[in-house]
């Protein structure tokens, strides 16, 4: 029997409680805290958990295995959770959103039949629209549709502080089609925001604190939004109007695809000293044939070109990237090639996954899957790999001094924690009042996923100001 949703009970002070789980990328972050300011008007402040919500939203990713089993395991700890706020007098609104709601929204709902609100990321900001309709309906709201207007235009601005590091979503949806990737039915086709909303958003956020902020998009070098001038500008032309903001440290962008790294984005990682010098560029295979297979629409001499032309301009450049293990007609042949595009490439950091199918996937239906054990044993070759270049890399840096932007306190008492311009969590004894500047680390040891070391002499005393960075290792 389906549950209605009645519009969720205000306490006495009139507020309203919202819990928002969020699983996947960076975009789902960013697209959590949006919705989380979209519902702020009607009264909704932050749950710490759903037990205490009026309002609980889980926000979907496709891309990993398994989503769609972790979801329905979710909703089913909270099918209980809401039947025991009805017993006790209260309401509870229980919405799906993001990638595994568009594209699997039917099915959501017959399964899950006390799920309120199903909604894709495209149409977040009518949550308002969709809370109201659910309180009036006798079945679950879906909106998986792809609107014609940006959702961008009608959302609010951001109500709560976005801390130290921020994110700010630039472009959405991608036109590849990867043999693997449900993006493009899910975020539909590339889509860019125009740059001087892009500049403003990045103002406000600069504005209430921020002082990193990494760029968003699913494609995001392909970023071609209308500038002030009535031109079309690219990435790296947003990057350099960006860097200009007073009180904006650093840059950052992700994800990339390396058939648009242009020249021009190129050439801002050489002249933009707030770019930091790490980059995520997914490869996902080191064969031709399957690089083929996957529909990359790059070859690995293609990847290795860009790669070369990256370090050329930034020495101190370091690289991340996305693999997968086992895609579909692999052969042990092709898998070799990959090993030997990281051990020629080397990576700081990598993400690797063995070939999961996506319903309605072109790879899902190919011929010659590899078998599991396969290719379990492929992943965790790559991934000792892969773990073997990251420890070195983060072995290089004990014995140098490196700019800390420091964000937080650290896990122990006296501690502040920040990250390095590679992106990695560095910690260090020092004031809370660092929090939100640049200082000088002098790093003393190297963990397998962090840093740890002390501020250089003076540091304390000149916050905000970046030492030049030694270069990383090709």
């Amino acid at each position: 029997m389906t549950t209605a949703a009645p519009q969720a009970h205000a306490d006495e002070t009139g507020r309203r409680r919202l819990f928002i789980r969020t699983w996947g990328c960076q975009m789902n972050v960013y697209d959590s805290a949006r919705m989380a300011d979209v519902l702020a008007p009607l009264g909704y402040a932050p749950a710490a958990a759903p037990e205490a919500a009026d309002m609980v939203i889980l926000n979907t990713c496709h891309i990993r295995e398994k989503a769609s089993e972790k979801l329905f395991s979710e909703l089913g700890r909270l099918r209980t959770t809401k039947r025991e706020r009805e017993a006790a007098g209260g309401r509870m609104v229980l919405a799906v959103a993001g990638c595994v709601a568009q594209a699997e929204g039917a099915e959501i709902t017959a399964r899950a039949p006390w799920v309120d609100i199903v909604l894709g990321p495209q149409t977040y900001h009518r949550l308002p629209e969709m809370v109201a309709r659910a309180a009036r309906a006798g079945g679950a709201v879906i909106e998986t549709s792809f609107p014609v207007e940006a959702k961008f235009d009608h959302l609010p601005e951001a109500a709560a502080p976005p801390g130290v590091t921020a994110f700010l979503t630039v472009q959405e949806g991608c036109d590849k089609f990867c043999s693997f990737c449900v993006v493009p039915y899910t975020r539909g086709a590339e889509f860019s925001r125009p740059a001087a909303a892009v500049i403003a958003e990045a103002r406000r956020q600069v504005a209430r604190g921020a002082r990193e902020i990494t760029l968003l998009g699913q494609n995001v070098n392909a970023y071609h939004g209308e500038g002030p001038d009535g031109a079309t500008w690219g990435l790296g032309r947003l990057l350099r109007d960006l860097a200009e903001i007073p009180g904006l440290l650093r840059l950052r962008y992700t994800t990339s695809h390396p058939r648009d790294m242009d020249r021009d984005l190129i050439a801002a990682h050489r002249d933009l000293p707030s770019l930091m010098p790490f980059l995520h560029l997914p490869v996902q295979s080191g064969s031709d044939r399957v690089l083929a297979a996957m529909n990359r629409g790059h070859t690995v001499a293609d990847f290795l070109r860009v790669v070369d032309r990256l370090r050329a301009a930034r020495p101190d450049l370091a690289l991340s990237s996305d693999f997968i293990a086992g895609h579909p007609g692999e052969t042990a042949a092709d898998f070799d090639a990959t090993l030997r595009l990281v051990e020629r490439v080397g990576f700081a950091q990598a993400f690797s996954f063995k070939y999961s199918p996506r319903p309605g996937t072109p790879a899902a239906g190919a011929p010659h899957p590899v078998p599991e054990a396969e290719k379990e044993a492929r992943l965790a070759t790559l991934q000792a790999l892969l773990r073997a270049q990251q420890d070195g890399f983060n072995r290089s840096r004990v014995g140098t001094t490196l700019p800390v932007l420091f964000t937080g306190p650290g896990r122990h008492p006296g501690q502040v924690a920040g990250r390095s311009p590679w992106l990695q969590p560095v910690h260090v004894p020092g004031p809370a009042g660092l929090v939100g500047s640049v200082a000088a680390v002098a790093v003393l040891a190297a963990h397998p996923n962090s840093l740890a070391g002390t501020l250089a002499p003076g540091a304390a005393d000149h916050p905000h100001r970046q030492p030049e960075q030694e270069p990383a290792p090709a």
